[in-house]
């Protein structure tokens, strides 16, 4: 009822929603179509059948997304004093658009739809000036304060109930490159965030390190470095760190 047409009513929402979805999933099989004919040469009805059993399975996790979806409102809910009510946060926070986005593409992506999978990640961006690539795993919970300028790489592993706030980096470090001078792809080169996590505005956390459970990373933080679960990291802790 939040985000419907004007004229709807509790009386025909389900019916709503059931049309809208059954309309979103027959063009996303279209979609589906034309990045499986791209990726490679293969027979029209090869390529229908697998796009068909990719968009099935994409929808069969839609209950399971709505789930995880309700906890990261909650947790935007109380995690955020100005925040009078769910309903604000749904319509109004760019970082609940954001993960609602993400949720979608990163299903889209471990199905093995990457194409798609980056567009609507992109579309997530353009709208909110929040950049999360698909491939990133963030748990529940997830909040995402103000958000504009949150850069999350594609090998980012995010537990549950952390926080971030913005112009946050998770990023790599540096890019391995092969015996032809080609940048390797797909290597794990992005920060491990544990559960309970906070990162405060600013923070950049760069290459394969742990940030452990519990922890909270000041603002405006460089970190190279893993920290063990429990710390708390300023501006002045991370730079004596470094030149230890």
């Amino acid at each position: 009822m939040r985000l419907g047409p004007e004229d709807l009513n509790p009386e025909s929402e389900d019916h709503y929603i059931g049309y809208t979805l059954g309309r979103a999933l027959d063009k996303l099989l279209e979609q589906a179509r034309l990045e499986l004919t791209l990726s490679g040469p293969s027979d029209t009805a090869s390529v229908d059948k697998k796009a068909t059993e990719l968009i099935k399975a994409f929808a069969s996790r839609l209950p399971e997304l709505r789930t995880i979806l309700d906890s990261d409102a909650e947790a935007a809910f109380r995690g955020d004093p100005a925040a009078r009510s769910v309903d604000e946060v749904l319509l109004c926070y760019p970082g609940i658009r954001a993960i609602i986005y993400h949720r979608l593409a990163h299903t889209l992506f471990t199905l093995g739809l990457p194409l798609l999978a980056r567009i609507i990640a992109e579309v997530a961006h353009s709208d909110t000036g929040i950049d999360i690539h698909p491939g990133a795993k963030i748990g529940s919970g997830f909040f995402i304060d103000h958000g504009t300028g949150v850069v999350i790489g594609e090998t980012c592993v995010i537990g549950n109930n952390v926080r971030i706030y913005q112009a946050v980096t998770l990023g790599a470090k540096r890019f391995s490159i092969d015996e032809n001078g080609e940048l390797t792809k797909g290597n794990a080169r992005h920060p491990i965030v544990e559960d309970d996590v906070v990162i405060y505005a600013g923070a950049t956390v760069l290459g394969r390190v742990t940030i452990g459970r519990g922890s909270v990373i000041g603002g405006n933080v460089w970190l190279t470095h893993g920290v063990p679960a429990g710390s708390q990291i300023s501006q002045a802790s991370s730079e004596h760190d470094s030149q230890i």
